[in-house]
Protein backbone atom coordinates (compact mmCIF):
# COMPACT_ATOMS: atom_id res chain seq x y z
CA UNK A 1 0.00 0.00 0.00
CA UNK A 2 1.22 3.83 -0.84
CA UNK A 3 -0.25 6.94 0.87
CA UNK A 4 -0.12 9.52 -1.88
CA UNK A 5 -1.44 12.21 0.13
CA UNK A 6 1.57 11.76 2.24
CA UNK A 7 3.81 12.12 -0.39
CA UNK A 8 6.84 14.55 -0.91
CA UNK A 9 5.50 18.06 -0.88
CA UNK A 10 8.41 19.63 -2.90
CA UNK A 11 8.03 16.55 -5.29
CA UNK A 12 6.10 17.28 -9.06
CA UNK A 13 5.68 13.58 -9.55
CA UNK A 14 2.69 13.54 -6.63
CA UNK A 15 -0.76 14.72 -6.40
CA UNK A 16 -1.31 15.36 -2.89
CA UNK A 17 -5.19 15.69 -3.63
CA UNK A 18 -5.23 12.18 -4.07
CA UNK A 19 -5.64 9.90 -0.33
CA UNK A 20 -4.72 6.30 0.40
CA UNK A 21 -7.95 4.62 -1.22
CA UNK A 22 -8.37 7.10 -4.55
CA UNK A 23 -9.35 4.92 -7.33
CA UNK A 24 -8.71 7.35 -9.74
CA UNK A 25 -6.43 6.64 -13.24
CA UNK A 26 -3.80 8.77 -11.80
CA UNK A 27 -3.77 6.80 -8.50
CA UNK A 28 -4.75 2.76 -9.65
CA UNK A 29 -4.09 3.43 -13.56
CA UNK A 30 -1.99 1.64 -15.37
CA UNK A 31 1.02 3.22 -15.09
CA UNK A 32 0.37 5.26 -12.07
CA UNK A 33 3.55 7.20 -10.52
CA UNK A 34 4.67 6.56 -7.25
CA UNK A 35 8.05 7.21 -7.21
CA UNK A 36 7.47 9.58 -4.10
CA UNK A 37 4.48 8.34 -2.06
CA UNK A 38 4.98 7.84 1.21
CA UNK A 39 6.08 4.21 2.24
CA UNK A 40 3.81 1.87 4.39
CA UNK A 41 6.48 1.54 6.67
CA UNK A 42 6.22 5.31 7.72
CA UNK A 43 5.51 5.15 11.80
CA UNK A 44 3.00 7.66 12.51
CA UNK A 45 5.19 10.30 13.99
CA UNK A 46 6.31 10.57 10.66
CA UNK A 47 3.25 10.49 8.95
CA UNK A 48 2.20 13.47 11.17
CA UNK A 49 5.55 15.21 10.53
CA UNK A 50 4.76 14.72 6.73
CA UNK A 51 1.03 15.75 7.20
CA UNK A 52 2.18 18.65 9.15
CA UNK A 53 4.44 19.79 6.30
CA UNK A 54 2.77 19.19 3.21
CA UNK A 55 -0.35 21.50 4.54
CA UNK A 56 2.10 24.15 5.02
CA UNK A 57 3.54 24.21 1.12
CA UNK A 58 -0.11 23.73 -0.20
CA UNK A 59 -1.07 26.47 1.64
CA UNK A 60 1.61 28.37 -0.04
CA UNK A 61 0.39 27.92 -3.62
CA UNK A 62 -3.65 28.59 -2.03
CA UNK A 63 -4.19 24.59 -2.39
CA UNK A 64 -3.28 24.54 -5.66
CA UNK A 65 -1.51 21.42 -6.56
CA UNK A 66 -1.49 21.97 -9.83
CA UNK A 67 0.60 24.94 -9.47
CA UNK A 68 2.83 23.49 -6.72
CA UNK A 69 3.78 20.72 -9.03
CA UNK A 70 4.80 22.85 -11.99
CA UNK A 71 6.86 25.11 -9.71
CA UNK A 72 8.52 22.22 -8.06
CA UNK A 73 9.28 20.91 -11.66
CA UNK A 74 10.74 24.19 -13.09
CA UNK A 75 12.93 24.97 -10.10
CA UNK A 76 13.53 21.13 -8.69
CA UNK A 77 12.05 20.27 -5.08
CA UNK A 78 15.64 20.47 -3.23
CA UNK A 79 16.13 23.99 -4.69
CA UNK A 80 12.19 25.24 -3.73
CA UNK A 81 12.68 23.55 -0.29
CA UNK A 82 15.53 25.80 0.49
CA UNK A 83 13.97 28.59 -0.73
CA UNK A 84 10.76 27.75 1.87
CA UNK A 85 12.63 27.68 4.19
CA UNK A 86 15.09 30.69 3.99
CA UNK A 87 11.86 32.83 4.24
CA UNK A 88 9.64 30.52 6.71
CA UNK A 89 10.25 27.74 9.58
CA UNK A 90 8.78 24.60 8.20
CA UNK A 91 10.56 22.01 10.17
CA UNK A 92 10.09 24.22 13.04
CA UNK A 93 5.96 24.96 12.25
CA UNK A 94 5.47 21.58 11.91
CA UNK A 95 7.29 20.63 15.05
CA UNK A 96 5.45 23.36 16.81
CA UNK A 97 2.02 22.16 15.51
CA UNK A 98 3.10 18.46 16.41
CA UNK A 99 3.78 19.79 19.85
CA UNK A 100 0.43 20.89 20.03
CA UNK A 101 -2.09 19.29 17.84
CA UNK A 102 -5.41 21.00 18.86
CA UNK A 103 -8.61 19.48 19.62
CA UNK A 104 -9.46 16.42 18.72
CA UNK A 105 -11.20 16.41 14.80
CA UNK A 106 -13.61 13.30 16.32
CA UNK A 107 -14.82 12.95 20.24
CA UNK A 108 -17.67 10.21 19.88
CA UNK A 109 -15.54 6.94 19.50
CA UNK A 110 -16.32 3.19 19.66
CA UNK A 111 -13.76 1.16 21.52
CA UNK A 112 -14.06 -2.69 21.97
CA UNK A 113 -13.03 -4.56 24.36
CA UNK A 114 -13.15 -8.39 25.48
CA UNK A 115 -14.32 -8.76 29.37
CA UNK A 116 -11.15 -9.81 31.12
CA UNK A 117 -8.56 -7.93 33.37
CA UNK A 118 -5.94 -7.57 30.80
CA UNK A 119 -8.51 -4.81 29.97
CA UNK A 120 -8.26 -3.04 33.07
CA UNK A 121 -7.02 0.34 31.42
CA UNK A 122 -9.49 0.71 28.48
CA UNK A 123 -12.20 -0.19 30.46
CA UNK A 124 -11.45 1.73 34.02
CA UNK A 125 -10.73 5.24 31.43
CA UNK A 126 -14.34 5.21 30.66
CA UNK A 127 -16.27 5.26 34.67
CA UNK A 128 -13.08 6.97 35.83
CA UNK A 129 -12.83 9.72 33.45
CA UNK A 130 -9.53 9.48 31.69
CA UNK A 131 -11.33 9.27 28.35
CA UNK A 132 -13.11 12.90 29.17
CA UNK A 133 -9.88 14.24 30.96
CA UNK A 134 -8.60 14.17 27.13
CA UNK A 135 -11.69 15.67 25.37
CA UNK A 136 -13.17 12.50 24.00
CA UNK A 137 -16.48 10.49 24.87
CA UNK A 138 -15.56 7.26 24.02
CA UNK A 139 -17.79 4.79 24.30
CA UNK A 140 -16.58 1.05 25.56
CA UNK A 141 -18.44 -1.63 24.09
CA UNK A 142 -18.03 -5.21 25.45
CA UNK A 143 -17.46 -8.01 22.49
CA UNK A 144 -17.61 -11.49 22.96
CA UNK A 145 -14.48 -12.82 21.66
CA UNK A 146 -11.31 -11.94 20.01
CA UNK A 147 -12.72 -12.56 16.26
CA UNK A 148 -15.71 -10.38 16.73
CA UNK A 149 -13.21 -8.00 18.05
CA UNK A 150 -10.95 -7.96 14.89
CA UNK A 151 -14.44 -8.15 12.15
CA UNK A 152 -15.56 -5.00 13.81
CA UNK A 153 -12.39 -3.19 13.59
CA UNK A 154 -12.09 -4.30 10.41
CA UNK A 155 -15.01 -3.28 9.26
CA UNK A 156 -14.87 0.33 11.04
CA UNK A 157 -17.79 -0.46 13.79
CA UNK A 158 -14.85 -0.03 16.00
CA UNK A 159 -12.23 3.19 15.91
CA UNK A 160 -10.20 1.49 17.68
CA UNK A 161 -9.69 -1.65 19.85
CA UNK A 162 -8.47 -3.97 22.89
CA UNK A 163 -6.44 -6.69 20.98
CA UNK A 164 -4.13 -9.31 22.27
CA UNK A 165 -0.48 -8.19 21.28
CA UNK A 166 -0.07 -11.10 18.38
CA UNK A 167 -3.24 -9.45 16.41
CA UNK A 168 -2.16 -6.46 14.99
CA UNK A 169 1.16 -8.11 13.82
CA UNK A 170 -1.32 -10.62 12.20
CA UNK A 171 -3.80 -8.32 10.81
CA UNK A 172 -1.01 -6.41 8.98
CA UNK A 173 1.13 -9.56 7.67
CA UNK A 174 -2.88 -11.35 6.70
CA UNK A 175 -2.51 -14.02 8.90
CA UNK A 176 -6.27 -15.05 9.62
CA UNK A 177 -7.73 -12.21 7.82
CA UNK A 178 -7.71 -9.74 4.85
CA UNK A 179 -4.20 -7.79 5.48
CA UNK A 180 -4.90 -4.47 6.71
CA UNK A 181 -1.57 -2.61 8.10
CA UNK A 182 -2.15 -1.79 11.97
CA UNK A 183 -0.76 -0.31 14.87
CA UNK A 184 -0.38 -0.54 18.46
CA UNK A 185 1.26 2.26 20.48
CA UNK A 186 0.68 0.41 23.42
CA UNK A 187 0.37 -2.77 25.64
CA UNK A 188 -2.46 -2.66 28.39
CA UNK A 189 -0.82 -5.63 30.22
CA UNK A 190 1.92 -7.39 31.32
CA UNK A 191 1.74 -11.28 32.52
CA UNK A 192 -2.02 -11.72 34.12
CA UNK A 193 -2.92 -15.11 32.61
CA UNK A 194 -2.65 -18.60 34.25
CA UNK A 195 -2.88 -22.31 33.30
CA UNK A 196 -5.78 -23.90 34.97
CA UNK A 197 -6.88 -27.63 35.39
CA UNK A 198 -9.81 -29.43 35.80
CA UNK A 199 -9.99 -30.53 39.64
CA UNK A 200 -10.40 -33.78 37.97
CA UNK A 201 -6.50 -33.53 37.17
CA UNK A 202 -5.26 -33.14 40.76
CA UNK A 203 -3.41 -35.70 40.22
CA UNK A 204 -1.37 -34.91 36.93
CA UNK A 205 0.79 -32.45 37.48
CA UNK A 206 3.48 -32.98 35.46
CA UNK A 207 2.94 -32.09 31.70
CA UNK A 208 4.12 -34.55 30.79
CA UNK A 209 0.82 -36.88 32.10
CA UNK A 210 -0.99 -34.31 29.66
CA UNK A 211 -1.20 -36.59 26.22
CA UNK A 212 -4.57 -36.79 24.78
CA UNK A 213 -5.91 -33.54 27.09
CA UNK A 214 -7.96 -30.72 25.67
CA UNK A 215 -7.22 -27.38 26.53
CA UNK A 216 -8.84 -24.17 25.72
CA UNK A 217 -6.97 -20.79 24.40
CA UNK A 218 -8.75 -17.61 23.53
CA UNK A 219 -7.56 -16.88 20.00
CA UNK A 220 -5.11 -18.36 17.89
CA UNK A 221 -3.17 -15.42 17.03
CA UNK A 222 -2.77 -14.90 21.20
CA UNK A 223 0.05 -14.98 23.93
CA UNK A 224 -2.08 -17.85 25.55
CA UNK A 225 -1.76 -20.02 22.67
CA UNK A 226 2.04 -19.51 22.06
CA UNK A 227 2.82 -19.51 25.81
CA UNK A 228 0.78 -22.80 26.04
CA UNK A 229 2.78 -24.43 22.88
CA UNK A 230 6.09 -23.41 24.30
CA UNK A 231 5.47 -24.45 27.79
CA UNK A 232 3.98 -28.28 26.46
CA UNK A 233 6.99 -27.81 23.76
CA UNK A 234 9.68 -27.69 26.75
CA UNK A 235 8.44 -31.14 28.28
CA UNK A 236 8.10 -32.84 25.33
CA UNK A 237 4.94 -32.88 23.60
CA UNK A 238 3.69 -31.74 20.36
CA UNK A 239 0.90 -29.52 20.66
CA UNK A 240 -0.31 -30.24 17.14
CA UNK A 241 -0.15 -33.84 18.12
CA UNK A 242 -0.50 -34.73 22.50
CA UNK A 243 -3.31 -32.32 23.13
CA UNK A 244 -5.90 -30.73 21.07
CA UNK A 245 -6.02 -26.75 21.60
CA UNK A 246 -9.25 -25.16 20.85
CA UNK A 247 -10.25 -21.43 20.71
CA UNK A 248 -12.80 -20.66 23.33
CA UNK A 249 -14.50 -17.14 24.22
CA UNK A 250 -12.53 -16.08 27.51
CA UNK A 251 -16.36 -15.80 28.90
CA UNK A 252 -17.20 -19.34 28.21
CA UNK A 253 -14.13 -21.36 29.78
CA UNK A 254 -15.33 -22.02 32.89
CA UNK A 255 -18.40 -23.39 31.73
CA UNK A 256 -16.47 -25.51 29.13
CA UNK A 257 -14.66 -26.73 32.22
CA UNK A 258 -17.41 -27.53 33.98
CA UNK A 259 -19.15 -29.17 30.96
CA UNK A 260 -15.65 -31.51 30.71
CA UNK A 261 -15.02 -30.04 27.30
CA UNK A 262 -12.02 -28.71 28.18
CA UNK A 263 -9.06 -30.30 30.62
CA UNK A 264 -7.96 -27.03 30.99
CA UNK A 265 -7.00 -23.94 29.50
CA UNK A 266 -4.68 -21.24 29.49
CA UNK A 267 -6.47 -18.55 29.82
CA UNK A 268 -7.20 -14.32 30.73
CA UNK A 269 -8.25 -13.41 33.78
CA UNK A 270 -10.80 -12.99 35.67
CA UNK A 271 -11.54 -16.44 34.29
CA UNK A 272 -8.40 -18.58 35.84
CA UNK A 273 -9.84 -17.29 39.35
CA UNK A 274 -13.34 -17.83 38.74
CA UNK A 275 -12.59 -21.54 38.12
CA UNK A 276 -11.35 -21.28 41.61
CA UNK A 277 -14.30 -19.28 43.27
CA UNK A 278 -16.64 -21.97 41.08
CA UNK A 279 -14.65 -24.42 43.12
CA UNK A 280 -14.22 -26.87 39.63
CA UNK A 281 -10.68 -26.18 38.97
CA UNK A 282 -7.31 -25.37 40.31
CA UNK A 283 -4.30 -23.08 39.01
CA UNK A 284 -1.48 -25.00 37.66
CA UNK A 285 0.97 -22.15 37.63
CA UNK A 286 0.97 -18.29 36.45
CA UNK A 287 2.41 -16.99 33.14
CA UNK A 288 5.15 -14.96 35.02
CA UNK A 289 6.61 -18.21 36.04
CA UNK A 290 6.62 -18.96 32.65
CA UNK A 291 8.00 -15.76 31.29
CA UNK A 292 8.04 -12.41 33.97
CA UNK A 293 7.03 -9.64 32.00
CA UNK A 294 5.57 -10.96 29.22
CA UNK A 295 3.17 -8.93 27.29
CA UNK A 296 -0.67 -9.92 26.50
CA UNK A 297 -3.05 -7.48 25.76
CA UNK A 298 -2.78 -4.04 24.12
CA UNK A 299 -4.44 -0.81 22.37
CA UNK A 300 -4.46 -1.17 18.50
CA UNK A 301 -6.38 0.88 15.77
CA UNK A 302 -6.25 0.37 11.35
CA UNK A 303 -2.64 2.65 10.75
CA UNK A 304 -5.59 4.86 8.41
CA UNK A 305 -7.15 6.00 11.86
CA UNK A 306 -3.76 7.62 13.02
CA UNK A 307 -3.49 9.06 9.47
CA UNK A 308 -6.58 10.30 9.54
CA UNK A 309 -7.63 11.70 12.87
CA UNK A 310 -4.24 12.44 14.17
CA UNK A 311 -5.52 15.29 16.96
CA UNK A 312 -7.80 11.93 18.30
CA UNK A 313 -5.53 9.47 17.67
CA UNK A 314 -3.05 11.38 20.43
CA UNK A 315 -6.27 12.20 22.89
CA UNK A 316 -6.69 8.69 22.45
CA UNK A 317 -3.21 7.35 23.21
CA UNK A 318 -2.52 9.68 26.45
CA UNK A 319 -6.08 8.73 28.12
CA UNK A 320 -4.95 4.79 27.50
CA UNK A 321 -1.47 5.49 29.08
CA UNK A 322 -2.57 7.46 31.32
CA UNK A 323 -5.12 5.27 32.78
CA UNK A 324 -2.61 2.28 32.72
CA UNK A 325 -0.09 3.63 34.48
CA UNK A 326 -2.90 4.54 36.90
CA UNK A 327 -3.33 0.87 37.05
CA UNK A 328 0.16 0.38 37.78
CA UNK A 329 -0.13 1.61 41.12
CA UNK A 330 -0.76 -1.33 43.51
CA UNK A 331 -3.15 1.41 45.94
CA UNK A 332 -5.48 2.01 42.97
CA UNK A 333 -6.29 -1.41 42.11
CA UNK A 334 -9.01 -2.21 44.87
CA UNK A 335 -10.85 1.07 43.68
CA UNK A 336 -10.11 -0.52 39.97
CA UNK A 337 -11.73 -3.55 40.60
CA UNK A 338 -15.25 -1.87 42.04
CA UNK A 339 -15.04 0.31 38.83
CA UNK A 340 -14.83 -2.66 36.49
CA UNK A 341 -16.56 -5.65 37.82
CA UNK A 342 -20.32 -4.34 37.02
CA UNK A 343 -22.56 -6.49 34.71
CA UNK A 344 -21.65 -3.66 31.86
CA UNK A 345 -17.69 -4.52 31.96
CA UNK A 346 -16.75 -7.36 33.30
CA UNK A 347 -19.74 -8.77 35.06
CA UNK A 348 -17.76 -10.45 37.91
CA UNK A 349 -17.99 -10.92 41.25
CA UNK A 350 -15.60 -7.97 43.07
CA UNK A 351 -13.42 -10.65 44.98
CA UNK A 352 -12.92 -12.28 42.06
CA UNK A 353 -11.22 -9.31 40.28
CA UNK A 354 -9.77 -7.89 43.43
CA UNK A 355 -8.18 -11.44 44.00
CA UNK A 356 -6.51 -10.79 40.75
CA UNK A 357 -5.92 -7.30 40.46
CA UNK A 358 -3.83 -7.47 44.02
CA UNK A 359 -2.26 -10.46 43.47
CA UNK A 360 -3.77 -12.20 46.70
CA UNK A 361 -5.73 -14.65 45.92
CA UNK A 362 -6.77 -18.80 46.47
CA UNK A 363 -5.07 -21.29 44.21
CA UNK A 364 -7.46 -24.02 44.28
CA UNK A 365 -5.04 -26.18 46.13
CA UNK A 366 -5.64 -24.64 49.64
CA UNK A 367 -3.21 -21.91 49.82
CA UNK A 368 -3.64 -18.25 49.69
CA UNK A 369 -0.81 -16.50 47.49
CA UNK A 370 0.18 -13.32 47.38
CA UNK A 371 1.64 -12.13 44.16
CA UNK A 372 1.82 -8.53 43.73
CA UNK A 373 2.19 -8.84 39.81
CA UNK A 374 0.57 -11.62 39.08
CA UNK A 375 -1.18 -8.99 36.73
CA UNK A 376 0.49 -6.10 35.79
CA UNK A 377 0.47 -2.72 33.38
CA UNK A 378 3.22 -1.34 31.45
CA UNK A 379 2.39 0.76 27.92
CA UNK A 380 5.88 0.12 26.72
CA UNK A 381 5.56 -1.65 22.78
CA UNK A 382 8.88 -3.28 23.16
CA UNK A 383 10.18 -4.15 19.54
CA UNK A 384 11.86 -7.32 20.81
CA UNK A 385 8.29 -8.34 22.14
CA UNK A 386 7.45 -8.06 19.05
CA UNK A 387 9.91 -9.91 17.17
CA UNK A 388 9.75 -12.64 19.75
CA UNK A 389 6.02 -13.49 18.96
CA UNK A 390 6.58 -13.35 14.96
CA UNK A 391 9.24 -16.10 15.91
CA UNK A 392 6.63 -18.21 17.43
CA UNK A 393 3.86 -17.27 14.68
CA UNK A 394 6.60 -19.10 12.13
CA UNK A 395 7.37 -22.19 14.22
CA UNK A 396 4.03 -23.23 14.59
CA UNK A 397 3.29 -22.20 10.87
CA UNK A 398 1.11 -19.14 11.26
CA UNK A 399 3.64 -17.00 8.64
CA UNK A 400 5.59 -19.16 6.40
CA UNK A 401 8.46 -18.06 3.76
CA UNK A 402 10.91 -15.11 4.91
CA UNK A 403 9.93 -13.12 7.44
CA UNK A 404 11.35 -9.25 8.35
CA UNK A 405 10.80 -9.53 11.87
CA UNK A 406 12.43 -6.34 12.31
CA UNK A 407 11.18 -3.92 9.78
CA UNK A 408 7.01 -5.65 10.59
CA UNK A 409 7.32 -5.26 14.66
CA UNK A 410 8.93 -1.51 13.86
CA UNK A 411 5.51 -0.70 11.77
CA UNK A 412 3.33 -2.13 14.42
CA UNK A 413 4.47 -1.41 17.54
CA UNK A 414 5.06 2.36 17.95
CA UNK A 415 7.55 2.74 20.17
CA UNK A 416 8.42 6.28 19.86
CA UNK A 417 4.69 7.43 19.83
CA UNK A 418 4.04 5.65 23.69
CA UNK A 419 7.78 7.22 24.53
CA UNK A 420 6.62 10.59 23.41
CA UNK A 421 3.33 10.01 25.29
CA UNK A 422 4.65 8.95 28.48
CA UNK A 423 7.39 11.60 29.05
CA UNK A 424 4.91 14.21 27.74
CA UNK A 425 2.44 13.27 30.60
CA UNK A 426 5.55 13.01 33.38
CA UNK A 427 5.98 9.46 33.22
CA UNK A 428 9.48 7.58 32.27
CA UNK A 429 9.66 5.81 29.44
CA UNK A 430 12.63 3.78 27.90
CA UNK A 431 15.50 5.07 25.74
CA UNK A 432 15.58 1.59 23.83
CA UNK A 433 13.46 -0.52 22.02
CA UNK A 434 14.92 -3.56 21.62
CA UNK A 435 16.01 -6.03 24.87
CA UNK A 436 17.02 -9.81 25.24
CA UNK A 437 14.17 -11.96 27.18
CA UNK A 438 13.89 -15.04 28.75
CA UNK A 439 11.56 -17.91 28.41
CA UNK A 440 11.86 -20.86 30.82
CA UNK A 441 15.13 -20.32 31.43
CA UNK A 442 16.24 -19.82 27.67
CA UNK A 443 17.45 -16.30 26.75
CA UNK A 444 15.86 -14.68 23.36
CA UNK A 445 18.51 -12.56 21.45
CA UNK A 446 15.48 -10.03 19.13
CA UNK A 447 19.00 -9.57 16.89
CA UNK A 448 18.70 -13.14 15.77
CA UNK A 449 15.12 -14.53 15.40
CA UNK A 450 15.46 -16.63 12.86
CA UNK A 451 18.65 -18.70 14.45
CA UNK A 452 15.97 -18.23 17.87
CA UNK A 453 13.31 -20.85 15.53
CA UNK A 454 15.09 -23.18 14.59
CA UNK A 455 16.72 -23.37 17.59
CA UNK A 456 13.67 -25.55 18.91
CA UNK A 457 13.27 -29.65 18.25
CA UNK A 458 9.52 -29.43 18.11
CA UNK A 459 7.60 -27.33 15.76
CA UNK A 460 5.81 -26.96 12.73
CA UNK A 461 6.77 -29.70 10.56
Amino acid sequence: MIIKSLGNPYSENTDLRHGADCDCDACSGPGHDTRDAAPQDMSSEQMMERAVESAIVRSVFGQNDIGRRSFMGMIGGTTAAAALASVFPVKEAAAAILDDLGPPEKTDLNIGFVPITCATPIIMAQPLGFYERYGLNAKVIKTAGWAVARDKSLSGEYDASHMLTPMPLAMTLGAGSMAEPYIMPAVENINGQAIVLSNEHLDKRDPKQWKGFTFGVPFEYSMHNFLLRYYVAEHGLDPDVDIQIRVVPPPEMVANLRAGNLDGYLSPDPFNQRAVYEGIGFIHLLTKELWEGHPCCAFAAPLSFAQELPNTYGALLKSIIDATQYASKAENRAEIAEAISPTNYLNQPVTVVQQVLTGTYADGLGEVKRVPDRIDFDPFPWHSMGIWILTQMKRWGYIEGDVDYKSVAEQVYLAADARKVMKDLGYDAPEVTYKSHTIMGKTFDPATPEDYVNSFAIGAS
